[in-house]
């Protein structure tokens, strides 16, 4: 059985970024992870649907991205698991199962979505957003201070000037919004930003957060972002 969803403890608290991938081949497993990391997502890897399901107990996802040929329990069945127990979460199946019947099969099992492989990353990216832009309430706004951050649009502002930032810095600035008051350590930004194999001691961290640090804040004011000398980096609430 697949154990409804708990309290969320991913670094990465929030509905629409974070998001399983049950993949049981394993190079286009993290192909896909690096992909969407770079595009702002905080990505679980499953390579069976029993794997899924034990992340499933540790946590609530904004979205499950489904192949349907797993080892041992099938896809489909483990869909119907999940919509059996009224677990609402979006399913985009991804698959090589491409006949209309099969199509047909996955969609009334309770996908949302249905992309055959193989597929074009930017179609996979856009069919994520628009199901993420269907499901998400509207509270997607997080703020600290003078500083707001859309989840959902994945737009960022301070004193009303919006702020450019790139992919990681965005990344960045969400985990650190989301932990306001409290340090965030290099190992959970490497784990979020780059994935756990990242080698979080290079200086690369310090790079990405001077450059946030260089856009969010106004000349003349303290840094909002403290680096915590042995520790890691605390966004400041005010």
């Amino acid at each position: 059985m697949i154990a409804k969803p708990g309290v969320r403890w991913h670094y990465l608290d929030v509905a629409n970024s974070s998001l399983l991938l049950v993949e049981d081949e394993a190079r286009l497993a993290e192909s896909l992870r690096r992909g969407l990391r770079e595009e702002g997502f905080a990505v679980d890897w499953a390579a069976s649907a029993e794997a899924a399901a034990l992340q499933l107990e540790r946590g609530e996802y904004g979205l499950i991205v489904l192949d349907l040929r797993l080892p041992g329990k099938d896809g489909l069945e483990f869909l119907r698991e999940l919509r059996a127990q009224g677990n609402p979460v979006p399913v985009l199946v991804l698959t090589a199962r491409g006949a209309v019947e099969e199509r047909v099969a996955g969609l009334d099992s309770g996908a949302d979505d249905y992309l055959v492989k193989p597929f074009a990353f930017a179609e996979l990216l856009a069919r994520i957003r628009a199901l993420a832009r269907r499901r998400l309430p509207p509270a997607s706004l997080l703020k600290v201070g003078n500083l707001e951050f859309d989840t959902i649009r994945r737009k960022a502002w301070r004193g009303g000037r919006e702020l450019a930032l790139s992919p990681k810095e965005t990344i960045l600035l969400e985990l650190l919004m989301r932990n306001a008051g409290q340090v965030v350590t290099r190992a959970m930004i490497a784990e979020v930003a780059w994935g756990a194999a990242f080698n979080e001691f290079t200086n690369l961290i310090e790079v990405f957060v001077n450059r946030l640090r260089q856009k969010i804040d106004h000349v003349g004011t303290d840094s909002l972002i403290i680096t915590v000398r042995g520790a890691g980096y605390l966004l400041r609430r005010s």
